[in-house]
């Protein structure tokens, strides 16, 4: 089994932590292999940001698809760009980390509570969680002020930062469960729960995990209606893509 793990940033120290913890995840013959778009924000925090992440994550999605054999893809960023027209391009399964985060919270806790990075990325990830049904579920959603780059550059301010939220959101806002709102925060998960005393998902390995369930029933995505092939027609002024990119195959 191939799944291929897509950071829709170009960071590519980003891109090596989720490659670290999509392998500790991946059971013995799980190949797992994380790439950056070579076009793309440096960070995602905003909309313009998670706009123009979308068509590089679509050419790697592509390109997984047609040249690589990968079996399943996973979109490593907490605001899931992309994720609906990535399941349109390929009839393999894919998941975003942050309805996989979810998914699983549900199955570990009646109530959760998202900390994310700077205070304008709340509204993404609100339309995240209401787009996933699950507002009923989530307690909050905090903000620990520093941004996606903040936490490379300082780790243990960025520990400090969501620890101090998660405390709060546990203790304030009756969270049972932490869910970390960003890809980089994988090297947190571990320290962060046994501090916490919740269950602490960082979105990867359950996006890995739930991956290779669906590899292994042989489901894929429906092409019905909503995310069944692209129509045939001209895309002019994407130097990303070659001509037969946006060629999708039809039934």
């Amino acid at each position: 089994m191939k799944i291929k793990l897509i950071n829709p940033n170009t960071t590519l120290s980003m891109t090596q932590s989720i490659q670290e913890a999509a392998t500790r995840a991946a059971r013995p013959g799980t190949q797992v292999y994380s790439v950056s778009p070579q076009w793309g924000p440096e960070s995602i925090e905003c909309y313009v940001d998670e706009y123009l992440a979308v068509p590089g994550v679509l050419k790697e999605v592509i390109k997984g698809d047609r040249e690589e054999g990968a079996d399943a893809f996973v979109i490593a960023c907490f605001g899931d760009p992309g994720l609906q027209a990535a399941r349109e391009a390929t009839r393999k399964p894919v998941l975003g980390i942050c309805e996989s985060a979810i998914t699983t919270a549900k199955f570990l806790a009646p109530y959760f509570s998202i900390v994310s990075v700077l205070d304008r990325a709340r509204k993404v990830t609100e339309d995240v969680v209401s787009a996933y049904g699950a507002e009923k579920f989530c307690r909050s959603i905090r903000s620990t002020g520093l941004s996606v780059l903040d936490f490379g550059r300082d780790p243990e301010r960025g520990m400090g930062a969501l620890a101090l939220e998660g405390e709060k959101a546990v203790r304030e806002d009756g969270a049972e469960c932490i869910l970390l709102g960003c890809a980089g925060f994988v090297d947190f998960a571990q320290d962060l729960e046994r501090r916490l005393g919740v269950p602490v998902l960082e979105g990867v390995t359950p996006a890995v995990k739930l991956a290779e369930a669906l590899v292994d029933m042989g489901l894929g995505t429906s092409k019905v209606s909503t995310w069944s092939w692209p129509e045939k027609k001209q895309f002019l002024g994407y130097p990303l893509f070659s001509e037969t990119d946006l060629i999708f195959e039809e039934d």
